[in-house]
């Protein structure tokens, strides 16, 4: 249990809930200004995310705060818990959509995870 509280791990945790308060505010004015514009020019896309979690644990809370954030959502990990499937409502580029949940979020539970 002594590994579950290290400080580390506290602070991974810490990070990432302000992180994830961050990137709700970010991608809530996004979706409000796309919403309210008379002619919005959006872009959605479906997105392969590749992954190196450890733990469904891992996977689950990476899947959970994308749905959580306006804007995306998680529809599927793949058999091999390589990939994580999300659907974007403006998507610059995949490759950008990746890299930045992969520095936002993913990062951080790699951290949690040990």
């Amino acid at each position: 249990m002594s590994i579950l509280l290290s400080p580390s791990r506290l602070l991974a945790f810490a990070q990432l809930l302000v992180v994830f308060v961050v990137e709700l505010v970010k991608s809530a004015v996004r979706v409000a200004v796309a919403v309210l514009s008379p002619r919005p020019t959006l872009n959605p896309a479906v997105v392969a995310v590749p992954i190196a979690l450890k733990t469904d644990l891992g996977i689950a809370t990476l899947a959970n705060l994308v749905t959580l954030t306006p804007g995306t959502t998680s529809l599927h990990v793949s058999e091999g818990r390589d990939t994580l499937y999300v659907h974007v409502l403006d998507s610059p580029s995949a490759e950008a959509v990746a890299a930045d949940i992969k520095t936002t979020f993913e990062t951080l539970i790699r951290r949690i995870e040990g």
